[in-house]
């Protein structure tokens, strides 16, 4: 727990699946097919990956120019490489720009998250497929995108960050009192237990079915009363007409 960080220090599919860290089966395909991928970096890209940014979730029409005309803003850019598809020539929605100075990599690293170009709110940060050991691309199953609707979520990244274990069994030990001998309070000030409240209910219900079979004796009661002066009235009838 000690070397606990909200952001991944090595790649690992298993954990980057897992909201904090600790699944020990993966959740999705996706996450099997990263932990079974045997991934190099592209050995083609060239430039420094400690000063390069990484821009996502661009809209398709975004072009080089309008990236550097926003991006530039930051300090001075080395280059620009937006990423795009070999057969048609469309851009795939992300790209890498490397900046001249680690001063201006920071301030856009800041700054510029979740900026709206070209309608679409973008998403920035650093290079990782040089500098996180392990890292697998999305297209594997790996990386920290994707959507919980797609089944698909990942953890450890800027967007998502990791959440903090919870040690679970020392949490079930103080909630049954098991791991102290002091007596337990309730949350509550004035809150009954339940031996109290089975009580309180058990009681409630004798008095309603008491006032329900009073009721019933009374109507039977009643009925019978009715029913002994029709009787009668009927007697006395009889006796006139004789």
């Amino acid at each position: 727990m000690a070397d606990w960080a909200p952001i991944a220090k090595e790649y690992d599919p298993l954990k980057a699946g897992s909201i904090d860290g600790t699944d020990e089966e993966p959740h999705d395909r996706a996450i099997w097919r990263a932990m079974l991928a045997r991934y190099v970096p592209n050995k083609g890209v060239t430039g420094d990956p400690h000063l390069t940014l990484f821009v996502a979730r661009l809209n398709l029409q975004t072009t080089e120019e309008k990236l550097k005309e926003v991006f530039s803003r930051y300090g001075d850019i080395r280059k620009i490489r937006l990423v795009r598809d070999l057969v048609t020539g469309f851009s795939k929605g992300y790209a890498f720009i490397e900046y001249k100075e680690e001063r201006a990599l920071l301030k856009a690293h800041r700054d510029a998250n979740r900026l709206v170009i070209d309608q679409h709110e973008i998403f920035v940060d650093f290079e990782l497929e040089r500098t996180l050991k392990g890292w697998i691309p999305r297209r594997l199953g790996g990386g920290f995108g994707g959507k919980k609707e797609s089944g698909q979520l990942r953890f450890g990244g800027r967007d998502r960050p990791f959440r903090k274990p919870i040690n679970l069994p020392n949490m079930k030990n103080d909630f049954y009192g098991e791991g102290s001998s002091e007596k337990r309070n309730w949350p509550r000030e004035g809150t009954r237990d339940w031996r109290t409240r089975d009580r309180d209910h058990e009681r409630s219900r004798d008095k309603r079915w008491g006032e329900r079979e009073r009721s019933w004796a009374w109507g039977d009661s009643e009925r019978e009363r009715d029913s002994r002066e029709e009787r009668s009235r009927g007697r006395d009838r009889k006796d006139r007409d004789r």
